[in-house]
């Protein structure tokens, strides 16, 4: 195949085991990447619609049309009448494991997620697996649970993943790269063999600028064919994980 340009990458956007220090350095660091490769007219797609309750409104702010608005809106009413016939709610969100890692609310996990967006337009919002057709931010329904929220953005067309972590969540992608981002430095330091990148550079005095190039550079290394930590040691076909409504939520 011949050489692609960085306009024809599509990433799905991911955080699964998240700790306090999550939407302090990998969320907000995945965000600067967000913006830069938008810029070269890529593609990139929030999800995890539970894990953005909370925080719709940062998002229903950069809406580029009504029509987007309004259809990611209707996901949110969805789930919140679910949530409503199911008798469990949206705002008790955070596991055991993020309440442990310091998170304390949805709101605060939800802000974290959000990060990941950036700070440039959202251009589209798509239901779970469908195809992905507009460049820039878009967004897509999905619930959060990690494995089935990655198998309906890679349906859509996701090439690429940029996965946030602050606990150590061992997902990796039998389909599609998936590029691991720890938190903190000592995950980076107890998981070697799974984490692709430590953001927890940012708290022992790297720059923002420095470390958002750093991983750019790896973004185009592995959409070029190098293998992310993930792929060096095999994954398993059971981490592709279609959603059934009725089943998972």
């Amino acid at each position: 195949m011949p050489p692609q340009p960085l306009s024809e990458l599509v990433v799905a956007l991911q955080c699964g085991g998240s700790d306090g220090w999550s939407g302090i350095t990998a969320n907000p660091l995945i965000g600067r990447v967000v913006d830069a490769l938008v810029l070269e007219g890529s593609t990139a797609a929030l999800a995890e619609t539970p894990e953005v309750f909370g925080a719709e409104h940062l998002l229903t702010r950069r809406v580029t049309s009504p029509e987007v608005a309004a259809r990611l809106i209707s996901r949110f009413k969805w789930w919140s009448e679910e949530a409503r016939q199911r008798g469990f709610s949206l705002d008790n969100n955070p596991t055991p494991g993020n309440k442990k890692g310091g998170l304390t609310t949805i709101y605060e996990k939800s802000l974290g997620a959000v990060a990941k967006a950036g700070s440039t337009p959202l251009n589209g919002v798509y239901e779970y697996g469908e195809a992905i057709d507009r460049r820039g931010l878009v967004f897509m329904d999905t619930p959060g649970n990690d494995p089935i929220s990655i198998t309906g953005l890679l349906a859509g067309g996701c090439s690429l993943i940029l996965f946030s972590t602050g606990l150590g969540s061992v997902f990796g992608s039998a389909i599609t790269p998936c590029i691991k981002i720890a938190s903190h430095s000592d995950l980076y330091g107890r998981m070697p063999d799974d984490m692709d990148f430590n953001a927890g550079q940012i708290l022992e005095g790297a720059s923002w600028e420095d470390a958002s190039q750093k991983l750019i550079e790896l973004v185009v290394s592995v959409a070029s064919g190098q293998r992310t930590k993930s792929e060096t040691h095999g994954l398993s076909e059971h981490e592709f994980v279609p959603w059934q409504p009725d089943a998972f939520l």
